[in-house]
């Protein structure tokens, strides 16, 4: 069995798809917020 080394392995897409995922949520609680404050000011 091939011994494990610590900080070896290559974690570049991992690193590129979580902050990815980081962006996408952002862009999406900030249109959430933009929606909701639309609502409350023209949906009375």
């Amino acid at each position: 069995m091939a011994e494990h080394k610590h900080g070896d392995m290559d974690i570049n897409v991992q690193t590129k798809t979580f902050n990815g995922f980081i962006k996408a949520i952002t862009w999406c609680v900030v249109a959430i917020a933009i929606l909701c404050l639309f609502l409350a000011v023209f949906a009375s």
